[in-house]
């Protein structure tokens, strides 16, 4: 599976700019304008894992493949959307198709770049974006649950809409919902208010280390552990150089990662993924998996007849894996383990599948 993040915020805030520095592209227009993005820009991008490289190495792979990341520039919301002001209705339209927000927010001063506000002030701007996405959500839940809708509703949905209108109307955490409903059924309320979402505070280059007033202020309202100070122009300036040069140019200028890098390990946390891998002389390959997936449900990330056919899994750690030097002698030392329907699979496992398709019996390595 790959995840889809938005980027999302008020216009000119620097979406654009930042979803051509994750994506090493020129897609998105930035312009110092508002609404100069107007339909949806989409970059998939290969998730960094230097483990790759050390198994294929080990397993003389002749291809590395990458598990993926989808970014997504959408246009500039404002006060009003919810009743259709600037792009309004469209722009919620497609925060629906993503699993996870990252909330853009201006946290620098600027003459240069027009600001849709008269002052700059990051709290009160994610407080506009939010209360149009409740907004969005009141008028969805409503309809559906006018009492013609509601016989279309099943009746654990129908409880996840009522404790989110009470909770909006009444001005309550929705984080409640969390609490007594899985992940699959909140998903499947298409609700904006409750996705996963990330905060990062755009600043400039002087502030890229220990941020500034602004960056102080929002992480005393809404905390560290979900928020990130990036700078999308240094961003920029970091992907438009090769590989000696970035590293380089991010040690003189005090990075030690890039917004990539801590946006996927941001996402991988919020939204509970993992990785495990399949690694042979074909190739190898990172695949995403929910935590506290099972074997069999990981191997339908191959293929559904894998899963539908699961016999055992071969199961060896990464670390395991890398100190015995690859399959046989992992085997032989005691480390490979047969893993059946119910093993839960860990973030760096190696695995190779044993399936059947009726009536047909297989036993078979994937690479």
């Amino acid at each position: 599976m790959s995840f889809k993040c938005g980027i999302v915020g008020l216009p000119n805030v620097g979406k654009s700019t930042l979803f051509n520095a994750l994506t090493n592209s020129s897609k998105a227009q930035a312009a110092n304008f508002p609404f100069c993005t107007i339909d949806p820009n989409i970059g998939v991008v290969p998730v960094p894992d230097e483990r790759l490289n050390n198994l294929a190495k080990i397993s003389k792979s002749k291809k590395i493949i990458n598990t993926t990341i989808s970014f997504v520039d959408i246009a500039g919301l404002v006060k009003g959307a919810s009743k259709g002001e600037g792009l309004g209705n469209k722009f919620l339209s497609h925060i629906r198709e993503v699993d996870a927000i990252i909330h853009m927010i201006r946290c620098f001063d600027s003459d240069d770049i027009q600001n849709v506000n008269t002052t700059v002030d990051p709290i009160r701007d994610i407080e506009i974006i939010e209360t149009e996405m409740k907004l969005a959500d009141l008028e969805s839940i409503q309809k559906r649950l006018e009492k013609n809708n509601k016989k279309n509703v099943d009746e654990e949905q129908i409880k996840i809409l009522e404790i989110a209108l009470d909770s909006i109307n009444n001005n309550k955490d929705l984080s409640i919902l969390q609490e007594q409903f899985n992940k699959k059924l909140l998903n499947q309320s298409g609700l904006l208010s409750i996705k996963p979402k990330i905060f990062v505070c755009n600043v400039d280059e002087k502030s890229i280390q220990a941020g500034n007033n602004y960056t102080k202020k929002f992480i005393e309202k809404y905390g560290d552990q979900n928020t990130l100070i990036v700078s999308a122009d240094i961003e920029n300036q970091i992907n438009q150089l090769i590989n000696d040069e970035k590293k380089s140019y991010m040690e003189m200028i005090g990075l030690k990662e890039t917004g990539l890098d801590l946006l996927i390990q941001k996402g991988y946390k919020i939204l509970e993924l993992e990785t495990y891998f399949t690694s042979g002389p074909e190739e190898t390959r990172a695949w995403t998996i929910e935590k506290n997936c099972t074997a069999p449900k990981a191997a339908g990330e191959i293929h559904t007849d894998f899963e539908k056919g699961f016999i055992r899994a071969e199961t060896v750690s990464y670390n395991d894996f890398i100190s015995n030097e690859g399959w046989s002698n992992s085997k032989t030392n005691g480390k490979m383990r047969l893993e059946g329907k119910d093993y839960i699979v860990k973030d760096g496992d190696v695995l190779n599948f044993r399936f059947n398709t009726w009536p047909y019996f297989f036993h078979t390595k994937i690479n």
